[in-house]
């Protein structure tokens, strides 16, 4: 790496470490370092969601689809902008009105605190494994730009990730969010630019090469909608049901809107940052379509296309300034992954009686389980944005199912929810080995969660059982 680009990306993670030490000064309780004062400003909360959900996974799987295959994954993403509607009319108003810290409270006031535990702990597990394997794919990002062994990535950025994470809480990992997501947006529209540049034929005829190659296709109508994702109703509905999921009841994106200044502000960021997500993901696909056509057909290693092209043809000091970009917005799921795991273990698991101090001794805990999870976790002929959604499918359902059941007015014995949440779990055991797209997951565990709660509940009512 040429020394310009090489002190363009440490001047990028100082200034952020930087930051962080000098934002952690105005942290006083736990509402800051969690919450943020409950002032964050919708647009930076909207900017920290998407760069949080995709920054990873777009940098190092988008642009290999498409490079791949086609623009079929957009569809996913039309899906995600209604999922985010629902969310702001049913779940949203709910968490607002109860004033909660943790969204996982609303469980505990309705089911009681076990229950509320139950469903932390559901959370906490989906993070750890799902934010291990998105953690893994920064890794993967550095070890092409630098040639680390990827161990050794995994340490070097859980170090500087940790430095400004522990020291500025909430507040300073979503103004470096917004900051990370401009960055590598921008990134991205370098890219376009570039190649367009450098191409023998010009724009709307590298376009129409690509369209006549079938690898601008977005909508695929095919019927073979339960075992494979990318057919327009499984990845409309799988999108739908994800963003329903991912940000309805899953703490770390509802911890955002949570800091917004009321519901109004919360919905506006919400709804946002669907519609950017849809973006980031069409100039994205746009960069690997264009990196297919500049290197051609050739055999790159999965994932790591789009690294390969920045290492390999971007001009010097350009390069530098797109892998810092890359690496900062690497970091932000990682950062917001610790902060949450921290954030529902004080609320949900000790009942919010703790110190700032030992909140920020949590995080640390935390912040070694993701760093060992990356170190141990082996890739393999999936990719890696699609295991990260895998993972999170296997418990979004059950939690769904929960705050669903939270809306009816009938009282629930808690072996019913709990056998209903962990029905739910098994289900999706059996659609994955069944051969069941992933996009079905959500949905069948909701459905089998409510199935089996109401149907325990019926048995207690008929042998007279008491809660």
């Amino acid at each position: 790496m040429h020394t310009l680009d090489l002190t363009i990306i440490i001047c990028f993670l100082l200034a952020m470490a930087g930051y962080g030490i000098w934002q952690g000064q105005s942290n006083r309780t736990n509402d800051d370092y969690f919450l943020g004062g409950r002032n964050l400003p919708w647009i930076v909360a909207m900017f920290s969601i998407v760069a949080t959900e995709t920054s990873v996974l777009t940098f190092v799987s988008v642009p290999g689809i498409a490079f791949r295959g086609d623009w079929t994954f957009l569809q996913l993403a039309l899906g995600y902008i209604v999922g985010r509607i629902l969310v702001s009319a049913i779940l949203l108003p709910i968490y607002f009105r109860e004033g909660v810290d943790s969204i996982y409270e609303v469980i505990g006031r309705r089911f009681g605190h076990n229950m509320q535990k139950l469903a932390s702990m559901v959370f906490l597990v989906t993070r750890i494994f799902a934010d291990g394997v998105r953690f893994l794919a920064t890794a993967v990002v550095v070890e092409v730009v630098t040639g680390w062994p990827l161990g050794v990535s995994v340490l070097v950025i859980g170090i500087v990730t940790l430095v400004y994470t522990l020291a500025g809480g909430i507040r300073t990992i979503v103004w470096i969010d917004s900051v990370q997501f401009i960055l590598y947006l921008f990134g991205g529209i370098i890219t376009i630019a570039f190649i367009a540049s450098n191409l023998p034929v010009g724009f709307p005829e590298a376009l129409a090469n690509l369209a006549h190659e079938q690898k601008l296709k977005v909508i695929d109508f095919g019927w073979n909608i339960f075992s494979e994702p990318w057919t327009f109703f499984s990845a409309f509905i799988g999108g739908i049901l994800l963003s329903l999921g991912s940000h309805g009841v899953d703490y770390m994106l509802v911890q955002r809107v949570l800091g917004c200044r009321n519901l109004s502000a919360a919905r506006k960021a919400m709804i946002g940052s669907g519609v950017f997500v849809f973006l980031q993901f069409a100039v994205f696909l746009l960069a690997g379509s264009l990196i297919y056509l500049f290197i051609g057909d050739m055999q790159v290693e999965k994932d790591r296309e789009f690294a390969s092209f920045i290492v390999n043809h971007l001009p010097v000091g350009l390069k530098g300034l797109l892998l810092a970009g890359v690496l900062s917005a690497a970091m932000s799921t990682l950062s917001s992954s610790i902060n949450s795991l921290a954030s529902s273990t004080v609320t949900d698991l000790l009942g919010g009686n703790t110190t700032l101090n030992r909140s920020k001794l949590i995080s640390f805990g935390w912040a070694a389980v993701l760093i060992g999870i990356a170190l141990v976790f082996d890739e393999n002929d999936t990719t890696i944005i699609e295991i990260g959604f895998t993972i999170a499918s296997y418990t979004y359902g059950g939690l769904l199912g929960l705050f669903l059941l939270s809306k009816s007015n009938k009282q629930f014995h808690a072996i019913s929810l709990a056998m209903g949440l962990l029905s739910s779990l098994g289900t999706v055991w059996i659609l994955a080995y069944a051969g069941f797209a992933w996009t079905w997951f959500i949905i069948a565990s909701v459905l089998v969660n409510l199935l089996v709660v109401w149907t325990v509940e019926g048995i207690f009512a008929g042998t007279g059982g008491k809660r």
